[in-house]
């Protein structure tokens, strides 16, 4: 639900489109909010043992990246996409959902990271931004791998996808003609 505000609150903010995407201006929106419900959905309402671990968001990246050019905000979101997607493959066995809502999510990620990566014009962005990678490299290795990939372990990497999910919006919401 709150993310639904996050969007409407969003859209009524943007006034035009820096890019012409058809794809953009006709799946994002849609799509994006799939992907946000799917992992709403995922959500454990558990008692966290793991609240004393800390998860440093990558703010200055995205920062960064807003005053970038759209092929390049496309291009950043484009791997926080497929970055997500290779996360949620490891070892969920302990994890709360459902495998069916999991394969939904990734798929509609996936989806998602195509729909995006069609709007790319340029080749020149295949460099992949390497302190993201190493983020998301972090929070495998330290939030999973060394909590023992544990229910409460994944929860907090589905909070912490859910804000890279809104925040990749927010970077892509200038570009976006109806959002």
């Amino acid at each position: 639900m709150l993310h639904r505000i996050f969007l409407v609150c969003l859209g009524l903010s943007v006034a035009g489109s820096a890019l012409s995407c058809r794809w953009m201006d006709h799946k994002f929106k849609q799509i994006s909010e799939e992907s946000l419900d799917l992992l709403e959905m995922m959500a454990h309402n558990s008692t966290n043992s793991t609240e004393d671990v800390e998860v440093s968001f990558p703010n200055d990246l995205y920062n960064q990246t807003s005053q970038a050019s759209a092929e390049d905000k496309l291009a950043f979101t484009v791997q926080v996409l497929e970055e997500v997607v290779l996360l949620f493959e490891e070892d969920h066995s302990a994890a709360s959902w459902e495998e069916r809502r999991l394969e939904d999510f990734r798929n509609i990620v996936s989806r998602q990271a195509d729909g995006l990566r069609s709007c790319i014009v340029s080749d020149g962005h295949k460099k992949k931004n390497k302190k993201l990678h190493m983020y998301f490299k972090r929070l495998s290795r330290h939030l999973l791998h060394q909590l023992g990939y544990t229910a409460e372990s994944w929860e907090l990497i589905r909070k912490e996808i859910q804000n890279h999910l809104m925040r990749s919006h927010l970077l892509l919401s200038s570009l976006l003609k109806n959002i």
